[in-house]
């Protein structure tokens, strides 16, 4: 079976496009859910060498669009990037925040059973118009609503739980864990100050700058707050718009070598979606065992990964995934990033691109993003951060509290 390679990608800028009237409460839209679907788009095909009408199909990853910006059946929107793509197979695809890794992978399926040559992937997401409170129920909404959602379990909550899991299964005092924390949380932030399209580029990049956020002013406020025992604001990613896109091919099609990434390995492995029937809130059980098919598929271990893109919606997930990733012995990934490793210079560099923390999180586009960052790493046209050597990364994207987990094994052709 020939595998399949990216041959381009493409990733807008990350932010949160509005303008709010501090008066009135109104919020205009800057940039558009359409606006960033086309530029992603027409980005990644011209990046890729090929023109509209060489796509064969395509397929679009967002996550509730709906709810966000009231357009449902979005993958037609597509057709808007060029006249040549009308009347081709279009398809979207949801998984919480992995909807555009399963959009790759069913982009995949597609290049590897022949029905097509040459398939789009497309990442979006528009966050930014809903005021907080409806933003935080939507997002509810890819909980289990039942037993979570519909009690007011906030997904910082919910990922709390695998903090006080994690600290509690590996006895981490309380400061412990929260330096732990931080230090992985400054590292995403120092990386994001050199990605150009970034959400955030001047974050706290230190331990001690995290810290002194965390101290009350003379109101009893802090810039830091508590969001969801043990995680503070800094703790959790961003609430962001953005779009990514990717083109793929067979590898046997491939005809520049230079400018093509092998997709060697996926792993796509789903949870239980109540928290409550889980056994182990200490580890990505799931996630390990995406790994586990991710690196068999691609006939590698740990200990060949050069860079990789991971899924710190919270910074006790960028510990975990580090861990089911085999790059810590588990429970060690936390004492990892304290002792300094996974900045630039270590042999495997995590979220070079800052992460969704510093980045940005735009839930559908989160997996494109990463496969885009990674596939321009390896290819030596870095956005941001190089990493010290880029032959082999690794993207590991999760949906919903670590239910969906998709791993992608990356290799340089």
């Amino acid at each position: 079976m020939s595998k399949a390679s990216i041959i381009g990608a493409y990733n807008t800028e990350f932010g949160a496009f509005i303008k709010k009237d501090k008066a009135t409460g109104l919020i205009t839209d800057t940039k558009t859910y359409y606006d960033l679907l086309v530029e992603a788009g027409r980005g990644a095909i011209a990046d890729a060498g090929l023109e509209a009408k060489d796509i064969d199909a395509i397929y679009v990853g967002s996550c509730s669009p709906g709810s966000f910006i009231n357009q449902e059946h979005v993958a037609p929107l597509a057709a808007e990037i060029h006249p040549d793509l009308r009347f081709k197979p279009m398809t979207r695809c949801e998984c919480a925040c992995a909807s555009s890794s399963v959009a790759l992978y069913d982009a995949v399926y597609a290049i590897e059973a022949g029905r097509a040559k040459h398939v789009l992937v497309i990442g979006v997401e528009k966050m930014n118009l809903l005021p907080t409170p409806q933003m935080t129920h939507v997002l509810a909404c890819c909980s289990h609503w039942p037993s979570e959602g519909s009690r007011g379990m906030s997904f910082p909550m919910l990922f709390a739980e695998y903090a006080k899991g994690y600290q509690a299964h590996y006895k981490i005092p309380a400061e412990e864990l929260e330096k732990m924390l931080w230090t992985a949380g400054a590292l995403c932030y120092r990386n994001g100050a050199e990605n150009p399209l970034a959400h955030v580029k001047n974050g706290p990049a230190s331990v001690e700058a995290i810290m002194k956020l965390n101290e009350l002013d003379a109101k009893g406020k802090c810039k830091n707050m508590m969001i969801a025992a043990p995680l503070r604001l800094h703790d959790c990613s961003l609430v962001t718009d953005g779009a990514a896109a990717l083109v793929i091919t067979q590898t046997s099609n491939v005809s520049n070598k230079k400018r093509a990434v092998e997709i060697a390995g996926i792993g796509h492995s789903v949870e239980r979606l109540p928290e409550n029937v889980r056994p182990n809130m200490h580890e990505l059980m799931a996630g390990k065992d995406a790994v586990a098919k991710a690196y068999k598929e691609a006939g590698i271990t740990a200990a060949d990964i050069d860079l990789a893109e991971v899924h710190d919606c919270f910074t006790i997930n960028q510990i975990l995934s580090t861990e089911a990733l085999g790059l810590s012995v588990d429970g060690r990934g936390g004492y990892d990033y304290l002792d300094g490793r996974f900045t630039r210079d270590d042999q495997v560099a995590i979220n070079l691109s800052g992460g969704l923390k510093s980045k940005g999180h735009p839930v559908g586009a989160t997996g494109a993003s990463m496969h885009a960052l990674i596939y321009k790493q390896l290819i030596g046209e870095p956005i941001g951060v190089k990493a010290r050597k880029a032959d082999i990364g690794v993207a590991f994207n999760v949906g919903g509290s670590a239910v969906t987990n998709c791993v992608t094994v990356l290799k340089k052709l």
